[in-house]
């Protein structure tokens, strides 16, 4: 599984680039954790809560897809971090 990772908080369009790059994946024969369709069924949990989710989900995964500005993101940097300490395969979007 591969895990798509990147800014959120206050990303405009977000959503719609989790979900294209959800779509890409699959069209590659992935199969991909978007964190931001999971998380927005919660919608009141704090921004600590929600990483405690992601970084649940990050743990199923063995690779990560790191969407274009991830730098931006203190989330996805983590999300990142932890993905290069435990030897996942990091890709980045084109």
């Amino acid at each position: 599984m591969i895990y798509i990772s990147g800014g959120i908080t206050g990303i405009a369009f977000c959503k719609l680039h989790f979900d294209k790059a959800e779509s890409y994946l699959k069209s590659k024969g992935c199969v991909p954790i978007n964190p931001h369709k999971i998380c927005s069924l919660l919608p009141t949990l704090s921004h600590s809560e929600y990483m405690t989710i992601c970084m649940a989900l990050l743990s199923l995964c063995d690779s990560i897809y790191m969407l274009k500005g991830y730098e931006r993101s203190k989330g996805a940097m983590q999300e990142l971090e932890y993905a290069k300490e435990h030897g996942y395969k990091v890709v980045y979007e084109e």
